[in-house]
């Protein structure tokens, strides 16, 4: 079975504007607590977690704790997505009456804990844990715990607990955060080592300074160390704790306060504070424009492909692009499945295949054995039967779907009917199967063009830019709609592949904050412009975006 890359991808994204809209209109609430769990959550829910919200006592259901239970807005907003109760009910979050208080009650169903007090969700999931053993029960325990809730003794009193009784059933994330109610959390009782200035990102990229593990492991638990926000990451770590047997797993995720919205990240104000309603649709539009690097290894040596997929690992790659050409539907010839499945074991970075190649439907098989997570293929080989065929046996196998049009094809009437269950777009920048060309102009006004037809048949995928992108262009291409970026020659033709993907993501951070400028100040003019800025006060941010408002003459 697939990762379900995209769909979780999806239902975070999701789940996230849920937790702006839930805490706006309740006038309070935790952003950024929610937000920076919410790629666990998304992985929980859609990929391991067995429930069933028509029948939330299910006897053998598995159970998920939320010990930060002031993150309530996450569970609530994954809760709704799943079939536990309508979005719209996230409204009367915090009301009087609702089920939906400002920390998980069992007056919910679906909630396993109330968790109110901080520090106890452990000693209750351990609880849990042993009486599943006791009475030979096969569920297993997701337990979310906070890194300032880590202060409370009961959590180690737990952990204690729960290595003596071999509780294998149990498996504890730690949002590692560095963040909690009063500041940041290395300035108040380390976890990890003492923080020196306002900087917790450098406590994230320096392992150096990792203390945490070594405490549980000290425990007797077995520690598996993650970035909290690869969706990949978490999925292998709960695979491999699900096969570990007579010890409790944690999974220490670093993660980032507020991740997402670029004001509220690692910024310990947006703990608990709900936005203001006149920023709420900017902070929309910022959600939807989360974006993707995926070099394409073709552009580099194809002798040594193995050496290839290093650098994209090394260089933070979000996709790794795998160009698959048949010599016939293309003049080219590169590798198949047998390749992909030889340099799948490399890396758990997902593979995005993309096949360039005639008669997909009898081939399709082999792409998804082979450990492809997102598969395109052409709308110029499939008809209507073909790819709903594809389609279907992609969904089943929890793979990312993809269609792809070349330059001077438009999307085929037969595909719109998919268009709402698509996970990705691809749309040809250069003749597919030619190296070294440039960017198609007109591909500007086309990717515009689509954007229409796709929100009109509720698209909710990823529009990928294949050809020719540089970082010259990848601005004005972001601002046309594109999310998922290839880059051959300009990311992997580099000898820094981890600097140029940074350059990448710089040059489209740029752009995005352009566009979330333009709509401020077409909903509010310059007050809204400066009060946005005004949001943005951790690190540079704030002089970088104010820079770009006056080149834009807003100020």
């Amino acid at each position: 079975m697939g990762l379900n890359y995209y769909q979780i991808k999806k239902n975070v994204q999701s789940a996230r504007k849920l937790v702006i809209r839930a805490t706006n209109t309740a006038g309070s609430g935790h952003p950024g607590g929610s937000f920076s769990m919410a790629e666990i959550l998304g992985c929980i829910f859609y990929k391991y977690l067995k429930y069933d919200p028509k029948n939330p006592t299910w006897e053998d259901r598995d159970r998920l704790v939320l010990s930060k239970g002031h993150a309530a807005p996450g569970l609530f907003s994954n809760m709704a997505i799943a079939g536990y109760f309508p979005e719209s009910e996230l409204d009367t979050l915090r009301k009087l009456g609702s089920k939906l208080q400002g920390h998980p009650d069992l007056k919910c169903p679906g909630v396993e804990f109330c968790g109110g007090s901080l520090g106890t969700g452990l000693s209750y999931s351990v609880g849990i844990a042993l009486a599943g053993k006791i009475d030979e029960k096969t569920y297993h325990v997701y337990t979310i715990m906070g890194d300032g809730e880590s202060d409370e003794g009961q959590v180690w009193e737990a952990a204690m607990t729960a290595a003596k009784y071999k509780v294998d059933n149990l498996t504890a994330f730690l949002d590692r955060n560095f963040i909690q109610q009063d500041s940041y959390t290395e300035k108040i009782m380390p976890l990890d080592e003492n923080l020196d200035g306002d900087e917790p990102s450098e406590m994230w990229k320096d392992a150096s300074r990792w203390k945490t593990g070594d405490k549980w492991r000290s425990f007797g638990w077995n520690v598996i160390e993650i970035d909290g926000h690869r969706i990949e990451q978490i999925d292998a770590a709960i695979t491999k704790a699900n096969a570990t047997k007579g010890v409790p797993t944690i999974i220490i995720s670093r993660t980032i306060k507020g991740k997402g919205v670029e004001h509220m990240e690692d910024n310990p104000q947006w703990h608990g504070k709900a936005s203001d309603s006149d920023v709420v649709p900017i902070i929309y539009q910022e959600l939807d424009s989360q974006f993707m690097i995926a070099p394409s290894i073709i552009a580099g040596d194809m002798t040594n492909l193995e050496n290839e997929i290093k650098r994209c690992v090394t260089g933070r790659a979000d996709c790794i692009h795998l160009d698959v050409m048949d010599g016939q539907f293309v003049p080219n010839q590169t590798f198949d499945h047998a390749k992909i499945k030889e340099l799948r074991p490399l890396t758990i970075i997902p593979f995005d295949s993309h096949l360039m190649i005639n008669e997909p439907v009898k081939h399709i098989r082999n792409y998804i054995d082979a450990g492809s997570d997102i598969i395109t293929v052409h709308a110029e080989v499939c008809d209507e039967s073909s790819f709903g065929e594809i389609h279907d046996l992609l969904k089943q196998n929890q793979i990312g779907v993809g269609l792809a049009i070349n330059p001077d094809t438009d999307l085929p009437n037969w595909s719109y009917k998919f268009i709402p269950t698509l996970d990705q777009l691809i749309v040809m920048s250069v003749v597919p199967g030619k190296s070294g060309q440039k960017y198609i102009e007109k591909t500007h006004e086309k990717m515009r063009r689509l954007q229409h037809i796709l929100i009109e048949h509720k698209f909710t995928g990823y529009i990928e830019a294949d050809g020719g992108v540089t970082l010259d262009n990848i601005g004005s291409i972001f601002a046309d709609g594109a999310r998922a970026f290839v880059g051959g020659s300009a990311i992997i033709g580099q000898q820094d592949v981890r600097g140029a993907i940074r350059e990448f993501r710089n040059h489209v951070m740029r752009s995005r904050r352009k566009i979330l400028l333009d709509t401020a100040n077409e909903l509010g003019g310059s007050e809204l412009v400066k009060k946005w800025i005004g949001l943005h006060v951790v690190g540079e941010k704030q002089d970088q975006i104010k820079k770009i408002a006056q080149e834009a003459k807003y100020l």
